[in-house]
């Protein structure tokens, strides 16, 4: 094995639960038939997974609509390969964005360890947006690779641009894998014959004890996916642009071609520009915009953008080369059907990673046959440097994150409603058999 398949895959859920039949008939619309095994590795990164009542909760609020995902992957590979299945390594989140990973069942041995780290990027740096991460390390006949998948939600609007560049420093300097050791989680460690760690490990603990890690800037590939948020123009709309809107069906020639408007594109300024995303790289694009569609449309004929955003590029998928001879390969760079519970498409990467290199011999023996040989594991420059405080910072977070949950649990769930009530007729209850008691 000198190469790694891998399918990539981002999507705004917009907080409904998707229909897994729909999701899964077109799950690996971005694979070409050309590439005849199923991936090696499958990433979802998701965005707005749950309601924030649930998402901010987490545990077996999230479980759910965690599973509908593991539904969907289950059964587009049982529709494509007759004999693949696959086995989750990672299912994470951070407030409503997740992230999940997917070994196919006969290679999942290969990954001898799991680490998993989480940043909060919305207010009080709480999980309404932030990014998390998997770093899986393979072992491979050359030696381990180290492959970091980040699932991320930056901050909106389209005057946002400076937010979403300070969202990204924040990935870099508090997305943190821990080099503490932890106990092990039983189950996937079972699994994989690895240890596992997390990259805030006490996660609801006291945030002693900081501890050295590893940013998302070590050595190995890594692949950015999510909701990026970088629009095409930096202010809203007004009535005369209307007309300038791209049309999903003209032609190439056409000024309402949606090209026209990829040309304005936020990321790749900002990127060009060393403002971002500082040494990663993304495949052309050759789709229409991804955001913002009216919500509830099944025929492509009614996919029409809302009028209120500039239709942008928002959900991405960007990644870093390990050196200059170890290279991702992509295969193809697609966006999915518009699905009727989201005003985002989905989009998916079809890529390949190589996991060795072949060199020349010694240069005082030109007879000497050429072998294969380890690239070595350089360590790549940071943009910024790791904050000091991330985990600390990541725990006070997390306990703003309960207070909220519960509270948004208590006032915008039926659930949680019913328990309102029961409480407060509870209440009253006791008050006035307290009452008649006392007045006795």
């Amino acid at each position: 094995m000198d190469k790694l398949s891998l399918y990539i895959l981002t999507f705004n859920c917009a907080r409904n639960p998707v229909d897994v039949d729909l999701f899964a008939a077109h799950f690996f619309h971005a694979l070409p038939h050309t590439v005849t095994s199923a991936p090696e590795l499958i990433a979802l990164s998701l965005q707005e997974l749950a309601p924030i009542a649930y998402a901010f909760l987490g545990g077996s609020y999230l479980t759910p609509y965690f599973t509908s995902f593991r539904q969907v992957v289950d059964r587009a590979a049982a529709s494509r390969w007759e004999d693949a299945q696959y086995v989750t390594v990672v299912e994470d989140h951070v407030g409503m964005t997740g992230l999940m990973v997917f070994a196919r069942s006969d290679v999942v041995w290969r990954i001898t360890s799991v680490q998993t780290a989480r940043v909060g990027l919305g207010l009080q740096q709480m999980g309404n947006k932030g990014a998390v991460g998997a770093r899986l390390r393979w072992s491979s006949e050359s030696g381990t690779v180290p492959l970091t998948f980040v699932g991320a939600h930056l901050a909106p609007a389209e005057d946002a641009v400076e937010r979403r560049n300070e969202d990204w420093r924040g990935i870099v300097e508090r997305l943190v894998f821990s080099t503490t050791s932890h106990e092990e989680d039983s189950e996937r460690a079972s699994l994989l014959g690895s240890s596992t760690t997390t990259g805030d490990g006490d996660r609801d603990g006291d945030g002693e004890g900081e501890g050295e890690g590893e940013g998302v800037f070590t050595a190995g590939y890594l692949f950015l996916a999510g909701d990026l948020n970088y629009r095409t123009s930096n202010t809203m709309p007004q009535p005369a642009d209307f007309g300038r809107f791209p049309l999903l069906d003209a032609d190439a020639s056409s000024p309402l071609h949606y090209s026209r408007l990829l040309r304005d594109d936020q990321l790749t300024r900002e990127r060009e520009k060393s403002r971002c995303f500082h040494g990663l790289s993304e495949a052309p694009i050759a789709f229409p915009p991804t955001y913002k569609y009216k919500l509830g449309a099944c025929n492509p004929r009614q996919w029409k953008f809302v009028l209120s955003r500039w239709p942008s590029w928002c959900d991405r998928i960007l990644y870093r080369d390990s050196s200059s001879t170890a290279k991702v390969t992509p295969y193809r760079y697609d966006v999915l059907p518009l699905f009727p519970t989201s005003d985002h498409r989905a989009v998916a990467l079809a890529a390949a990673v190589a996991l060795r290199t072949v060199q020349a011999g010694p240069s005082d023996s030109e007879s000497a046959p050429a072998t294969d040989v380890q690239q070595p594991q350089q360590q790549p420059a940071a943009p910024f440097p790791i904050d000091q405080n991330w985990k600390r910072k990541r725990v006070e977070a997390r306990r703003k994150e309960l207070v909220v949950g519960g509270l948004a649990y208590l006032g915008l769930t039926w659930e949680g409603r019913r328990i309102l009530v029961g409480m407060v007729l509870g209440g009253l209850g006791a008050w006035f058999v307290l009452r008649s008691m006392l007045s006795l």
